[in-house]
This record gives structure tokens, C-alpha cells and sequence, in this order.
């Protein structure tokens, strides 16, 4: 005997069966988003000023920056630990391009750093490994040029990358790394209050040929209330 159709469910399949059957459009959708309720990440990564009291992030404008960049950029110390290696203003401009190509692909968003009471170019970084639809990105390849190093600059420039990152883009997580011989780096790190993740082995080969292990640190939506409260105790405190 045929089974009857129960009209008011609209299937005659068991209810473990229907429930399974329902489910399914759900598998066959691998563009399915899921965004958390009340976050929607934005879909591209805009160049912005960001302005702070004695800092101003600029996008990258070589027509601008360049004379200011090569004038700090070719301390070798700079290139010590990095992937990429300066020896002279043409590799040094080549990196720059790169950067600036990497923006035009939405690969990176590479900043000049400023130095407000001077007006002059005090370093370099980036927004980077830029994975929006995951709400993340990198800050890196940053560097300061030695005038204006152990100031206020880079702890003020860390404090408006990562204020954009987490309360405008509004972002889950943020990553940096460096190099495992790097020790100045990973402590500055542990001070502004990111998490140390681990080393990834062999990570990274340099334009040298050499490899090197990565330490990455990161910090998260949740723990930016504490870290931006730290950045700000040590602005306050930073020597001019």
C-alpha cells in the first residue's frame, strides 16, 4: 500500500530525511558568506591618511616621499633581518615600486611615515597579506630611519595603524611577524601586548639565499581595548 501524502508537511519523507533534504541547498553554495551579525567587512582597502598628533601616515607618493625615504632608507642596519636587501638607491626604489604595484593589485597598502613637528620622512610600512572576507591583514615591512628611532614615532604609528584597522575597518585580527634573530623587534612586540604564536621553520628565503624562521605575534578585536590603553600610556611617556 502506498503511503499517503501528509499535505500539511508538504513530504512524505521521515522527518530525519527532510531535515537533511533541506539542509542540502546550503552545501551545494561554496560562495556562501557568513558574516558575523552587526560586521560587515568592507570589500577593498581604500588609501587613507591617518592623522595623530606628532604622526601622519601618508599613502605612499613617491613624488612626495622619495627624497625622504632614500635619505634614511639606505642604513644597512635597516635590512638586517628583512627579506629584502638594500644596498643602493636603485634597490631601494625597485622595493618601493613593488609596493606601490602591490597596492594597484590590492595586494598591500603601503604608508610613508611622517614626522609631524619636523615634517620629515621618518620611515616606511604597510597594511599587507590583506584578507578581508576573514577580516585580517598584516602590519609589516616597517622601517624608521635612525634619527627617529626609540621615539614616539613607530609607537604612535602602530597606535593609528592598528586604531583603523580595528575601529574603522573593523577587523578581527591583526598580524605582524619578524625574524627569529630579530630580538629587538619580537620584545617591541611583546610590548605594545601582542600574543607570540609561534615560529614557522624555514619560513622565508631572503634575496640572499638564506632562510629564515618567522615568529609571528598577533592581536585580536578583543584584546585592542587593553593594547590601545598601553599605546596610549606609552605616547605619553615617549621621549620627543
Amino acid at each position: 500500500m502506498a503511503r499517503r501524502l501528509d499535505k500539511s508537511r508538504g513530504s512524505s519523507a521521515p522527518p530525519r530525511f527532510r531535515r537533511a533534504r533541506e539542509a542540502r541547498p546550503l552545501a551545494r553554495d561554496p560562495g556562501r558568506r557568513v558574516i558575523v551579525r552587526g560586521m560587515t567587512p568592507p570589500t577593498s582597502l581604500q588609501p587613507v591618511t591617518l592623522d595623530g598628533r606628532r604622526v601622519r601616515m601618508e599613502p605612499l607618493d613617491l613624488s612626495k616621499h622619495w627624497d625622504g625615504l632614500r635619505a634614511i632608507g639606505l642604513d644597512p642596519d635597516l635590512w638586517r633581518f628583512t627579506t629584502a636587501i638594500i644596498h643602493d638607491e636603485a634597490e631601494l626604489k625597485r622595493y618601493l615600486d613593488i609596493a606601490l604595484d602591490e597596492r594597484e593589485r590590492g595586494v598591500s597598502l603601503p604608508f610613508a611615515t611622517i614626522d609631524k613637528p619636523s615634517g620629515r620622512v621618518a620611515g616606511c610600512t604597510r597594511y599587507a597579506n590583506i584578507a578581508l572576507e576573514h577580516r585580517r591583514l598584516e602590519i609589516g615591512w616597517t622601517w624608521v630611519g635612525r634619527p627617529f628611532r626609540r621615539t614616539y614615532v613607530n609607537t604612535e604609528a602602530k597606535y593609528l595603524m592598528l586604531s583603523h584597522a580595528f575601529e574603522t575597518l573593523r577587523l578581527a585580527r591583526v598580524e605582524l611577524k619578524t625574524s627569529h634573530l630579530n630580538l629587538p623587534s619580537q620584545n617591541a612586540m611583546k610590548r605594545l601586548g601582542c600574543v607570540q604564536e609561534g615560529t614557522l621553520r624555514k619560513h622565508t628565503v631572503r634575496e640572499n639565499g638564506e632562510t629564515r624562521d618567522t615568529v609571528y605575534f598577533s592581536i585580536l578585536d578583543d584584546e585592542w581595548p587593553a593594547v590601545k590603553a598601553r599605546l596610549e600610556a606609552m605616547m605619553a611617556g615617549a621621549p620627543a
